[in-house]
């Protein structure tokens, strides 16, 4: 975000029509959009803001076919059939992303590297030795090693994973921006979605006016705009956190770098330059929690800075600090294809679970082909339909967690008055039967919205640290002035009008 300037396409002015309409100009959309325009498709993609002005300018762009919940998981929960499905198809969106690269002529840093996974800081090595024969079983390109053959994130043995990959996300996405308009794509961007209506002659409704109708949608979003129950029911939203310190060049190798440590670490090196000369930045994140669930970013920020200095030495200052939210599918497998709502035309793609990247790339392929009417190989896996029996013990834990959260509405607000709160900050306050999202601004003046988050009814939290509002519901997130920014909600916080909502 501090190295590129993103084009900010114009905004759609009149109706259009298109054979398919995307919704959201980030990784997975423009993916989509992209693999769509290769089959000869007339595409039209909106977008909210810039491109790429979601979760995906908040990656940390690994580009890895070594799954999150790692693959003695995933074999628990999807079966040896689906552990191999898992790692085939992030491999093949890692060579997709790679021959794009090369086709197109993008310069956005693509370069393969491999990654190292660590076992848990002083833990027993069994735990790694499990991980290294079901990534074995899953087809995995793996080797068990004593040491790192590179700098060591933790003490003894690791498994290397050949292969893996890292890029610059949006210099990729400006790239691939352009070779979908070259192939007759149109996009727009300030234009906001207010609704989806799907049958054989589906539409989009914008908040402008202009309505685009297409024979498919794709809602690309992060998390669902179109769904309202059935698939927030299945994943639940993290806010996760990374600092990127200053090191020498070529102070640390480049590769991907992960641990087993709960929670966990991943770190990977991009180079840099200022005015003083070439650097690198060494990424490091982690520190996750659930989103609108805790307010203490500082303190993760330092515990994350105190964890990466303790092992990278070479580290001369922090650069960036930023934070993003994930969003974590009760099965490890991210939800893409028809809307789990039941219509046959609108297709969703949401549930990255920390490897949106690659989990893009699976969406402009997977479904591309569904919309093509090609069977893939992968459509059961990431069905957002599917049940996955063996999930049942998350699903009830997140399901409770979730209904706790409306315990909100029974007490009483943060603070009791607005003149309690520090200038340029927030809280909730109860006004009788209502709670109330206040922002105090910088000149001390007060902004009131209903602190009701229009998806669900979950009551917002403030989050300091992005000065957003954030559900601890279904990750829906509203700037401070209680204007929405990321779904599942699709419209703003409402006014408060004499007090009331």
């Amino acid at each position: 975000m501090a190295t590129v300037d993103m084009p900010q396409p114009a905004p759609l002015a009149q109706s259009l029509h298109a054979d398919v309409c995307i919704i959201g100009a980030g990784i997975a959309g423009l993916s989509t959009a992209y693999c769509l325009a290769c089959e000869g498709k007339s595409v039209i993609l909106l977008e909210d803001g810039r491109i790429g002005s979601g979760m995906t300018q908040r990656t940390t762009a690994h580009l890895s076919n070594v799954m999150d919940e790692g693959y003695v998981e995933i074999e628990r929960l999807h079966g040896h059939k689906g552990a191999r499905l898992a790692a085939s198809s992030h491999a093949a969106a890692i060579d997709r992303i790679e021959k794009i690269v090369a086709e197109e002529r993008i310069a956005c840093d693509f370069e393969r590297i491999d990654g190292y996974l660590f076992s848990k800081s002083g833990g027993s090595n069994e735990t790694l030795d499990d991980e290294f024969l079901a990534a074995q079983c899953a087809g995995m390109r793996v080797e068990r090693l004593e040491r790192s053959p590179v700098i060591p994130l933790e003490a003894g043995p690791c498994l290397r994973f050949p292969r893996q990959a890292q890029f610059h996300p949006l210099r990729y996405l400006i790239g691939l921006a352009g070779a979908v308009h070259r192939r007759g794509g149109q996009i727009f961007g300030g234009t906001h979605v207010k609704s989806v209506k799907d049958g054989p002659q589906a539409q989009v409704e914008t908040d402008g006016g202009a309505i685009v109708t297409a024979g498919a949608i794709v809602a690309a979003t992060n998390t669902s705009i179109v769904d309202t129950v059935a698939i927030h029911t299945k994943q639940a939203p993290y806010m996760t956190y990374v600092i990127g310190a200053r090191i020498p060049t070529g102070s640390v190798p480049k590769a991907l770098y992960w641990d087993m440590d709960d929670p966990y670490h991943y770190v990977r090196i991009q180079s840099g330059s200022d005015r003083d000369g070439q650097y690198d930045v060494l990424i490091a994140g982690g520190e996750d929690h659930k989103t609108g669930q805790a307010d203490d970013a500082e303190m993760r920020y330092a515990r994350l800075e105190q964890w990466a200095r303790d092992r990278f030495r070479m580290i001369e200052r922090i650069e960036y600090r930023w934070s993003g939210q994930v969003m974590e599918p009760v099965d490890g497998i991210g939800f893409i294809g028809h809307d789990p709502g039941g219509s046959e035309n609108v297709y969703i793609a949401t549930g990255d679970s920390g490897m949106g990247m690659t989990h893009g790339m699976i969406a402009g392929i997977l479904l591309t082909d569904l919309i093509m009417k090609r069977d893939c190989p992968w459509s059961s896996l990431y069905d957002p339909s599917r049940k996955t029996l063996r999930a049942a013990g998350q699903y009830a834990k997140d399901t409770l967690n979730m209904a706790a959260q409306y315990v909100d509405w029974v007490t009483g607000g943060s603070v009791k008055a607005a003149e309690e709160i520090p200038k340029d900050s927030g809280a909730v306050l109860r006004r009788g039967l209502a709670k109330v999202a206040v922002y105090r601004d910088q000149m001390g003046l007060v902004h009131e919205r209903s602190a009701v988050c229009p998806h669900l009814g979950c009551l917002v939290s403030w989050n300091a640290n992005e000065k957003t509002w954030d559900c601890p519901c279904h990750g829906s997130r509203f700037d401070k002035l209680g204007t929405v920014i990321n779904g599942p909600a699709n419209s703003d916080l409402a006014l408060m009008k004499n007090g009331q909502e």
